[in-house]
């Protein structure tokens, strides 16, 4: 395995700057997820370290050694697609130990490494079958295990679950864990699933348009947003995105005023540094849907804040109920039990853990 580094790496087509001046460094082992919504250059990223698309500018490290000028080939990395690319007449056995043909790899070993794979992958029941005779999930683990047996320094994912149905998604997401915690090696991955990226990665890149906006470990990422943006894509449902005023009433409060009414929303102490040099200004509340439940069902708490608000449309999941409600210009998302939930129209009494409450610069979207 070996660590990847990109130092300020840009690629333009033509007049069209889609990679704009990318740092970033992955360590050994590590198992580093890209996401973003479509369009934001992450498959693009992903393209330029595999040698599949030519650097404008910056430069890539694979290990030690500077690859921009290295062919794919020679790059000692694995790639498995979204669209599995196999051989549609050839076998899985032959799927998988065709590179390793045309390699001049002795047969002994191309045995031996088929073998590995096939049970790692448990598809070794499935050596003489064609592709058209998988399922989705099957054609995944050969397009894998092709992968698996160059032994690579790193691992590469484009969004390889896509097309895979949600069952069979969240499988394939917990064999390629799996895989990773087996073998150690340094994986990236893209993906727009932000699921996914919270559920697999050691750490995550969240991208948008061109840029990364942050690069943390899962928790890091959804507890502190480092702006609105990576505040309002990560998470499901997102963060509750709401605009209101900093203002002093006896403490600092985020007021928030709609036809219902004004609410003021209390800050906790940590916020009184920051927060006395804006008062007055406006300011972007953020709260986490699970931070918001139904009066009294929450540990008590100093910072729990109660208010009240009419049920708009009630969303049940299953384990939870969402509810949704009117605050300041947004529906709002509460996540409560099902067994908490009301009839919509119904006045309802929320209770927020205000401790976990976000603000936002209302100009910059910067986390205050």
């Amino acid at each position: 395995m070996a660590n990847v580094r990109l130092e300020q790496v840009w690629k333009r087509f033509g007049a069209t700057e889609v990679i704009k001046g990318v740092d970033l460094e992955i360590g050994e082992g590590e198992f580093v997820v890209l996401v973003g919504p479509s369009g934001c250059g992450k498959s693009t990223l992903l393209n330029l370290v595999a040698g599949l698309e030519t650097l404008s500018d910056g430069n890539i490290f694979i290990g030690d050694r500077l690859v921009n000028d290295v062919p794919p080939k020679d790059r000692n990395i694995a790639m498995v697609f979204q669209s599995y690319a196999l051989y549609p007449t050839k076998t899985v056995r032959k799927n998988i130990t065709f590179g390793m043909e045309t390699r001049r790899v002795p047969r002994e070993e191309q045995e031996r490494m088929l073998k590995g794979v096939s049970e790692l992958l448990h598809v070794d029941q499935l050596l003489d079958r064609k592709p058209a005779q998988l399922s989705g999930g099957q054609r995944q683990r050969v397009a894998m295990g092709r992968a698996l047996v160059r032994n690579p320094d790193v691992f590469l994912f484009d969004e390889p679950l896509s097309n895979l149905d949600a069952k069979l998604r969240i499988e394939m997401r917990t064999e390629i864990k799996k895989l990773h915690q087996r073998l150690g090696k340094t994986i990236i991955y893209v993906t727009h699933d932000q699921i996914e990226a919270m559920t697999l990665a050691s750490r995550i890149a969240v991208m948008d348009n061109g840029h990364i906006r942050q690069f943390a470990d899962p928790e890091t990422i959804y507890e502190n947003p480092e702006d609105l943006f990576v505040a309002g894509f990560m998470g499901s449902p997102s963060m509750n995105i709401v605009n209101g005023k900093l203002v002093r009433n006896g403490r600092l409060v985020v007021e928030v005023s709609d036809e219902e009414g004004t609410i003021h929303f209390p800050l906790p102490e940590r916020f009184a540094a920051a927060g006395e040099t804006r008062v007055g200004q406006p300011v972007v509340l953020g709260l986490r849907p699970e931070t918001i439940t139904r009066r009294g069902t929450q540990r008590p708490s100093d910072d729990l804040f109660a208010f009240e608000r009419a049920i708009d449309v009630v969303e049940p999941t299953g384990p939870d109920t969402m509810l949704v409600f009117t605050l300041g210009a947004i529906e709002a998302i509460a996540r409560v039990h099902p067994e908490d939930r009301a009839p919509p129209g119904t006045p309802f009494p929320f209770e927020v853990d205000m401790a976990k409450a976000k603000i936002f610069d209302a100009e910059s979207g910067k986390r205050l």
